[in-house]
């Protein structure tokens, strides 16, 4: 072999290796050695307080089915964003860079919007399983981004509904300072007011804020018979805690489409009890696939899954069951696949996925902070509610 042909060889050899990186992203694949999965989650920060909820529930996910997909091994890999959307895109742009078939996440809507335009552009599927903006899901959005969970619209629609039913008339609202919750309570109040309740205060706390104590004081000297929290995470925990040093729940009903789970009710305290809220999920829902990954989620961590975890779990073993029926590592396959697929056995109930925009259609669920007995937590969620899709969400047209 001559000098030229050896290194002609060398050459094209090293161009191949180097552009390995750069094939479109969505092209069919040979068979790896691992199924990578990126997951991007809050744990630290405002939502730190859910993130390791999420992270359990997808090892339920993985391990239920042997940890593999497609006969081969899955691979999971856990980024903080530290609910902030810069680490958000780091994480993710690393995660790709490292050959993940998908992104996990993120707990944050403005995380998850955020990490939409690099998995759009990179042609990755997005799984979305908590986070709850309107503008996640919408017609002619992300063809690679799915959410299994609520959305805002849904929850806004179920607090609503609760306000009317309890009679409440003079409302007062405390929302983070964030654009998903302050478009939300922008509909509400709308809609609250064409029914004839009044506004009577509004707050917008910065996002992790931890004093509310000067917004707790003029809820308390105001005639608000109704407390609405456009919160969640740690500003929901904050808010209750120091409500509860003077007693707001006394004589003012205190809800919010995202208020409280066991995991935020425990991190509160008795003061929880009585807070109304809308729910992703819950571990009493009585059905087969519910018990199921309940028992497994008791057997492996001594707990009953909390509101976060029930979510990760539904949305990735639907993912990734789907997956598996296509037996085929082209990754816009399976973006079809799970854009026109249906879970008869959610751990909430049949959930379909609609194809123009994303967005699982679902049954919702409303609830109440009670008293626990064994083996339930301390404070438990009682679900009071159960609305069908039907009533909570619009025509969508692709």
């Amino acid at each position: 072999m001559d000098k030229f042909t050896s290194w002609f060889k060398k050459s094209m050899m090293a161009v191949a290796i180097s552009t390995v990186g750069l094939a479109p992203l969505g092209h069919a694949q040979t068979k790896p050695e691992k199924f990578k999965i990126g997951g991007v989650i809050s744990l630290s920060g405002a939502y730190g307080l859910l993130g390791e909820d999420m992270r359990r529930g997808v090892q339920i996910a993985i391990e239920e089915r042997g940890g593999k997909v497609l006969g081969v091994p899955i691979d999971m890999v856990w980024e903080d964003d530290e609910t902030k959307p810069q680490p958000a895109v780091q994480k993710a742009t690393k995660l790709i860079s490292e050959g993940s078939h998908m992104i996990f996440g993120a707990l944050s809507s403005a995380s998850t919007l955020a990490i939409m335009n690099i998995t759009k552009q990179r042609k990755i599927p997005h799984l979305i399983t908590i986070s709850a903006d309107d503008k996640i899901t919408v017609p002619g959005g992300s063809r690679y981004a799915f959410r299994t969970s609520n959305n805002l619209d849904m929850e806004n629609r179920m607090a609503l509904v609760y306000a009317q039913e309890k009679g409440l008339k003079k409302i007062y609202a405390v929302t983070a300072d964030y654009q998903a919750t302050r478009d939300g309570w922008e509909w509400v109040k709308k809609e609250a007011t064409q029914k004839g309740m009044k506004i009577v205060g509004e707050d917008f706390p910065a996002f992790g804020n931890r004093d509310y104590s000067s917004i707790v004081d003029k809820i308390a000297k105001s005639d608000a018979d109704g407390v609405i929290l456009m919160l969640t995470g740690s500003d929901v925990v904050t808010f209750l805690k120091q409500a509860g040093q003077v007693n707001l729940s006394k004589g003012k009903v205190i809800f919010g489409p995202v208020a409280a789970d066991e995991t935020m009710a425990a991190a509160v305290g008795t003061t929880a009890m009585g807070v109304n809220t809308g729910l992703r999920y819950h571990y009493t829902i009585d059905n087969a696939a519910n018990r199921k990954f309940v028992e497994a989620y008791q057997k492996k961590f001594g707990a009953l899954p909390a509101m976060a975890a029930g979510e990760a779990y539904d949305g990735m073993a639907w993912w990734l069951d789907t997956v598996e029926k296509t037996g085929s590592w082209d990754k816009e396959k399976w973006v079809d696949a799970f854009a026109n697929s249906t879970r008869e056995n959610s751990v909430e109930g049949k959930k379909t996925m609609r194809a123009c925009d994303h967005q699982a259609l679902q049954v919702g669920f409303w609830g109440e902070v009670v008293k626990g007995t064994a083996p339930a937590p301390a404070l438990t969620m009682k679900i009071t509610k159960v609305f069908p899709e039907a009533k909570l969400f619009t025509d969508c047209k692709s």
